[in-house]
């Protein structure tokens, strides 16, 4: 049951949602409502927002210290891939805004306590498993520029990168690949998370859904992506520190572009659970993860 349940949702047969097309203007008002929440809730979304230049400053700490300079593009990169499970509490945010309920930071986790937590986990694991791809990739092509050795230094490394064949052709072959899996996980999240947040439906409709609207909407979601990326690139410079603003308001804004492109008709909201105060045994792992499911 716990596994039809994370796959399938709450209810008996699989939900039929209906997919709207869209335009540029949806993009567009979308990114308004996203910037009126962020100036909403600032508070709250700078909190998560600040995750992304945090994480970006320490990646480029690593990389000055221990040798993983080829990698710190690809990093910073791929938390694009990544990007919708950071983004579930200001989803959350505005679910609750739009709704008229407490928009609190104390509820950015309320996602936590959704019977369709099990299957974000499910989704959330796949996103990590394409970024864990992606930088195997990105690996294997800096190997294949300029074998197993580390960089001497940062400025041979910028040198052999951007004043050789051999850099440009790694810059050509990593950009041509990261971009495939920029769009897959585009494909995978744009509306996938939103919608399991908004209703119980189960893992596997989420994504088919998520599908289903870049396949009704392929020119008006290429245009998204072209629009995120140039925000994350903008959002980078300097040292990452944009990304506080960026982020909060792209988050806010993919929720609202779910609810312009799904049609949820009457498939059932997510029962949220109560944490059990009482005492666990060990025995009950992991079960207790799911508690829907029994």
């Amino acid at each position: 049951m716990a596994h039809s349940h994370v796959l399938l949702g709450a209810g008996e047969v699989p939900a039929e949602l209906t997919i709207r097309r869209i335009g540029v203007a949806d993009l567009t008002e979308a990114l308004r409502k996203g910037a009126d929440d962020f100036l909403a809730m600032p508070t709250h979304a700078l909190f998560l927002g600040a995750i992304y230049p945090i994480v970006g400053l320490l990646l480029a700490r690593l990389a000055f210290g221990y040798s993983v300079l080829p990698l710190l593009y690809p990093l910073a990169a791929g938390f694009a891939l990544v990007g919708p499970l950071a983004g579930l509490g200001l989803y959350e945010l505005s679910r609750r805004r739009e709704a008229g309920l407490d928009v609190s930071v104390a509820h950015a986790l309320d996602v936590m306590k959704s019977s369709s937590f099990g299957a974000i986990v499910a989704l959330g694991l796949l996103l990590l498993a394409l970024f864990a791809l992606w930088m195997l990739a990105a690996n294997a092509i800096y190997i294949a520029a300029f074998g197993y050795a580390p960089p001497v230094s940062i400025g041979v490394f910028l040198s052999d990168v951007f004043t050789t064949e051999a850099g440009w052709r790694m810059i050509v072959a990593g950009n041509i690949v990261g971009f495939v899996f920029a769009v897959l996980a585009s494909v995978i999240s744009v509306a996938s998370f939103p919608l399991l947040l908004d209703r119980d439906v189960g893992a596997a409709v989420a994504l088919v859904t998520s599908i289903r609207v870049v396949l009704e909407n392929p020119i008006t979601m290429a245009v998204w992506g072209l629009i995120v990326a140039a925000l994350l690139l903008v959002g980078s410079l300097p040292f990452f520190l944009g990304l506080a603003v960026v982020v909060p308001i792209l988050g806010h804004a993919t929720w609202h572009l779910y609810r312009r492109t799904v049609d949820t008709g009457d498939s059932p909201h997510p029962i949220q659970h109560e944490p059990d105060r009482k005492g666990r045994y060990a025995a009950d792992f992991p079960s207790v993860l799911f508690p829907w499911s029994k």
